[in-house]
């Protein structure tokens, strides 16, 4: 895999950091790039593990949002990035790191929910400067999570899918109609494409119920959190469009599909 890659032909960066177990863990002589789970935006939940990693790194790299919300907890060089840059930021990391600098890279949430992608594209630039460097992830704190606690979906009865992440999603979309009315449904929309309501009008077309209980959750730990309770149908009223004004909510959301709770 290079730096440039094209989701159309491959490799997914997902797919290349999924492609074996991290090595064993040898204290002596273990130096690792590591991955950071910085948690949902509140630095209440950004672990203290996370937190040493970020601390003790000499340079830390990210999308620019990640970085700035970690920035107090470092003295590191912060090296900020978007998509469009994000190839060239990852390859200085690594030149830096390959150079004996310890390295830290910073992602919202927890890698393991969504995130698979930035983690694959850090350890490609990494091995490509140094192929003995090892990339290992602490996890941190998903939304997901605090999504499951406030609309009480336990993870075990539900069916999780993430949409946030470039290419095709039609196979996950086909696991959410699956399990809808089954199971429980929590879903990582994309912003701004495939928003919650773009969501719903796809279950209701694979049959789900409309009166099923659906909750937007919406920028979860932040003083302005909000949680917006419809049904499906409700929701669906909000489909259509691939842009910030065409949606009702930001991209910092969870969409939560209740199936129906019997009590004995």
């Amino acid at each position: 895999m290079s730096g440039e890659y094209d989701l159309e032909s491959g490799p997914d960066p997902a797919t290349f950091a999924a492609a074996a177990a991290e090595p064993d863990i040898d204290e002596a002589t273990d130096d690792p790039v590591y991955a950071v789970g910085v948690g949902p935006g509140n630095l209440e939940y950004l672990t203290p593990r996370g937190e040493r990693a970020i601390r003790e790194a000499d340079v830390v790299v990210g999308f620019t949002t990640v970085v700035e919300f970690v920035s107090e907890c470092t003295d590191a060089d912060l090296m900020t990035c978007g998509y469009k840059d994000e190839a060239e930021a990852l390859e200085e990391f690594a030149e830096r790191v390959a150079a004996g600098e310890s390295g830290t890279a910073v992602a919202m949430g927890d890698p393991n929910h969504s995130g698979y992608q930035f983690v694959g594209k850090v350890q490609d630039a990494v091995e490509r400067e140094d192929p003995d460097v090892p990339v290992r992830m602490i996890p941190g704190i998903s939304s997901i999570q605090l999504a499951a606690s406030r609309a009480r979906t336990p993870k075990e009865d539900s069916e999780f899918v993430t949409l946030h992440k470039r290419g095709d999603v039609s196979s996950d979309m086909d696991r959410l109609a699956e399990a809808v009315g089954q199971r429980h449904l929590l879903v990582l929309p994309r912003p701004y494409d495939i928003m919650p309501g773009d969501i719903a009008e796809f279950l209701l077309e694979a049959g789900a119920d409309p009166d099923l209980e659906a909750l937007v959750l919406e920028k979860l730990t932040h003083d302005d959190e909000q949680i917006h309770r419809s049904t499906l149908g409700e929701l669906s009223e909000h489909a259509g469009g691939d842009g910030k004004d065409d949606t009702p909510f930001s991209d910092l959301v969870v969409l939560a599909v209740r199936r129906e709770v019997a009590i004995e």
